[in-house]
């Protein structure tokens, strides 16, 4: 997930957040070098140190993010977490923040007879994304979007109003950026444009530098897609009634068949429909 990664460690780190701040109960202090020299050069994905008004002293903070379920994650941890020892002389509270679609299932610890490496499993749907909406940081806004609720029309709406009202032009436009890259993770980019059509603040939206070339081409690009779905959707109907008069009813496999073929591979089969004596030997020369 190297570009999400890219973008969630930029939200996390830039400036202040709910999700690192309230997921490790990190106030203040300092990110670290994370390249860990070893055999094999190793990243951890963020390291962080607090300072001294910290309650609990100084602490050593590793963070992962992961999209994906991964078998080998315990192992990882582990690795990291010895790594990190060796350059700091000291063990790391360590943190996993998912972000992925499907369901988390991924364990807590790497346990053997001797050993046990434990970490905290931080599922970004933990928060729900009406409560990051009502922070006042700005990453919350962004993020949002991978949070409980965040695939809501509404909620959706309320994102691109936030950043839509940012004072700052270049902060809005990196906030969008990232916001488009982040959607890719729960399919969400079509969402974005189709709430963005009917917001009360369209006509604002469609007069920054940065929203309307995005939404206009997003638009015309909906468009040509539905146009030519309508086409092929044609195509299909007259294929099959014509398929069906000639040789009968369908099987399901021939019509799954036929609803995966292009137009340009639907006018073809018409057009030989007459020529063969089956539709075995019509898809056999398809």
């Amino acid at each position: 997930m190297h570009h999400y990664d890219t973008v969630l460690k930029s939200l996390l780190t830039g400036s202040e957040n709910s999700i690192f701040r309230d997921g490790t109960g990190a106030r203040s202090g300092r990110w670290l070098n994370v390249e860990l020299p070893a055999v094999s050069q190793t990243r951890v994905d963020l390291l962080f140190e607090t300072d001294g008004s910290d309650p609990a002293g100084r602490r050593l903070i590793a963070m992962e993010l992961q999209s994906t379920n991964d078998p080998l994650l315990p192992l990882r941890m582990a690795e990291y977490s010895l790594r990190v020892y060796r350059v700091y002389k000291q063990l790391p509270e360590q943190y996993v923040l998912y972000v992925g679609s499907e369901e988390l299932n991924m364990p807590d610890a790497l346990v053997g007879p001797n050993h046990v490496c434990r970490y905290k499993m931080l599922d970004i749907r933990q928060w729900s994304a009406e409560t990051l909406l009502e922070s006042p940081f700005a990453a919350d806004t962004v993020m949002a979007i991978l949070a409980r609720y965040g695939e809501r029309p509404e909620t959706i709406r309320r994102i691109l109003a936030r950043i839509a009202k940012m004072e700052d032009r270049s902060e809005m436009k990196e906030a969008f950026s990232k916001l488009t890259i982040l959607a890719g993770i729960r399919k969400l980019g079509e969402a974005i444009r189709k709430e963005a059509q009917g917001m009360p603040i369209l006509d604002d939206i469609m007069d920054h530098d940065l929203f309307g070339p995005i939404l206009r081409q997003g638009m015309e690009k909906g468009r040509e897609e539905g146009s030519q779905i309508g086409k092929n959707q044609e195509a299909l109907a007259i294929v099959s009634r014509l398929l069906t008069r000639r040789f009968g009813l369908l099987p399901a496999e021939v019509r799954e068949r036929l609803g995966k073929m292009s137009t340009s591979e639907l006018e073809d089969v018409g057009e030989r429909l007459l020529d063969v004596a089956g539709i075995d030997e019509l898809f056999g020369r398809a």
